[in-house]
């Protein structure tokens, strides 16, 4: 008499039949999504596809499933970043003691608690997102641990805490091989309390550093050229959104949507922290030019955009105010441009 299966194998081996047909059946739909976009008719569905993918470290494979490397390469040659001024710190007045209360400020947000910063939901035709705004500059500090470089990444929490700061959103980028990178080995170069850490690593194609007034410089700048600006707390990344006013040229901005992470600053010094969900149901992303525009809406004199996709985190007084778009959670990172309370000096 033959020996019949035990009941739990023979649900398993059912289970696993169906998850297999399951897993191949949804394999098969977005390969015919991905194809739909690559070849179908409409050109602007297919560089949105291959900009926003190629973004991002895990998935940047996949345009090459559906198109030549040559289709590819002309889409990513609209790419090229736009030479622009370097920052005219002139056009920056720092407000050393903002104003604080219930009166709106020049450009209508109020600091109804008195603490120096305002949160302000922000959203747009594909995103949701927030801008906090950092009434006095000198808060605004660089947060990072030099002596971790290349052994380990923070979460944006635990770079919070380290320096005992109030907010805080991601920095620069960071190696991340495949979306496997421990956040533990910056891209670019980084200035720390005025010193200068990874110079030979260049500064992206778009600087963002404070120098010793709290005037965010951007841009595309040597190492030299950062002990001249005496630039205190700083990292490399980009594109340059807007220089000393004027925004970007929008084709010079090419881009898909993702989530974005971007920092500025007004003509009165206010520092502009910007965080734009991304790949959810309620938020796709934003492109580079949804930053620009936000950036100007909210009185921008320069502004840059900053690592973005899995690793755009904002924290604001004792949590996080979006999602992280990672499946595996919190990334680590290895700089994050954070706000100190009020009346702490950056070198205590």
């Amino acid at each position: 008499m033959p020996k019949t299966l035990h009941p739990l194998l023979c649900f398993l081996k059912r289970f696993l039949l169906v998850l297999l047909v399951t897993l191949l059946f949804a394999a098969a739909f977005l390969y015919g999504v991905m194809v739909l976009l690559c070849k179908g008719p409409s050109p602007t569905a297919r560089e949105l596809f291959v900009l926003s993918t190629r973004e991002t470290s895990a998935i940047g494979f996949l345009p090459r499933l559906c198109l030549r490397q040559e289709e590819i390469d002309e889409i990513l040659r609209q790419q090229d970043a736009q030479e622009l001024e370097s920052t005219d710190p002139s056009l920056i007045t720092v407000n050393r003691v903002p104003d604080a209360g219930a009166e709106p400020d020049a450009w209508g947000y109020t600091d109804e608690d008195g603490d120096g910063l305002i949160l302000v939901p922000v959203a747009g035709e594909s995103f949701i997102g927030h801008m906090l705004i950092v009434l006095d500059p000198s808060r605004v500090i660089m947060g990072c641990i030099p002596e971790s470089f290349h052994q380990r990444g923070y979460t944006l929490e635990e770079l919070v805490k380290h320096f005992d700061a109030v907010a805080g959103i991601n920095g620069g980028g960071f190696e991340d091989l495949n979306g496997l990178g421990d956040g533990s080995t910056p891209e670019h170069a980084i200035v720390f309390k005025g010193e200068i850490y990874l110079r030979g690593q260049g500064t992206g194609y778009g600087f963002a550093g404070l120098d010793r007034d709290s005037i965010l410089h951007v841009g595309t700048v040597g190492a030299d050229e950062l002990e001249a600006l005496q630039i205190q707390y700083g990292t490399g990344y980009g594109p340059v959104l807007i220089a000393n006013g004027e925004a970007a040229d929008p084709e010079s901005l090419h881009s898909g949507l993702n989530p974005r992470t971007a920092i500025g600053q007004r003509s009165d010094g206010a520092i502009l922290m910007l965080v734009i969900a991304g790949r959810q149901a309620n938020s796709l992303g934003a492109t580079y030019a949804d930053e620009a525009q936000l950036m100007l809406k909210f009185g921008a004199v320069n502004a840059t955009n900053l690592d973005g996709g899995s690793s755009s985190l904002m924290w604001y007084q004792e949590g996080y105010v979006n999602n992280a778009a990672a499946l595996v959670g919190i990334r680590r990172i290895p700089t994050s441009f954070l706000v100190l309370k009020e009346g702490v000096h950056p070198d205590d």
